[in-house]
């Protein structure tokens, strides 16, 4: 950053971390293992619609792209209560889903749109109902580090199962550090 930056108060983008996706389908094997959670079969990309500067002319452009090889898994866009756009893959191959959501990211980084990517999400659920309950694990692309989401009716978190999957899976994933960042994600397209 320079001189001029610092003073009219521009920031560096900070580049999107990617390599630490690679490592869910290890922790997966510790989440059937330990919690009796498995792979729900869909995972989500989450970006900023239509902001930023790219050489793509506008969403269309980014669906297509997104879009040229459907042969693994169903691919779907859709648009949260808040404007985000959301990339959703079902397959049910957590290797398959961590594969196609990287590409994703890689893809619009390429084509300058890594300022606009904000987290990807992967769902899991118990092997055995009721079990503990379905779990998101949130993906924070410019951190590079991972945090539960445990949902239940009403908008609220299963706090404390949250914590205890940190605590299995730490070894295995980069866990998000700063609680502040476990950010509630209501109405996800991801189940």
């Amino acid at each position: 950053m320079g001189f001029f930056d610092a003073v009219l108060g521009r920031t560096k983008q900070v580049p999107p971390k990617l390599d630490a996706l690679f490592a869910l389908p290890t922790a997966a094997l510790t989440l059937q293992t330990q919690l009796d959670l498995i792979p729900s079969g869909h995972a989500g990309l989450c970006f900023k619609a239509g902001s930023g500067e790219s050489t793509l002319t506008g969403d269309q452009d980014v669906r297509e792209l997104l879009t040229l090889d459907e042969a693994d898994g169903e691919v779907s866009f859709t648009t949260d209560d808040l404007g985000f756009t959301w990339f959703v893959i079902n397959d049910d191959d957590i290797g398959t889903l961590v594969t196609r959501i990287h590409g994703a990211h890689t893809t619009l980084i390429e084509h300058g749109l890594g300022p606009r990517l904000l987290c990807a999400v992967f769902g899991f659920t118990p092997a055995t109902k009721p079990g503990c309950g379905d779990v998101r694990l949130v993906y924070l692309t410019k951190q590079g580090t991972f945090y539960p989401f445990a949902p239940r009716d009403g908008q609220k978190r299963d706090n404390e199962l949250e914590l205890r999957l940190r605590s299995f899976v730490g070894d295995d994933l980069p866990m998000e550090p700063d609680l502040s960042r476990w950010m509630a994600l209501w109405g996800l397209p991801v189940q």
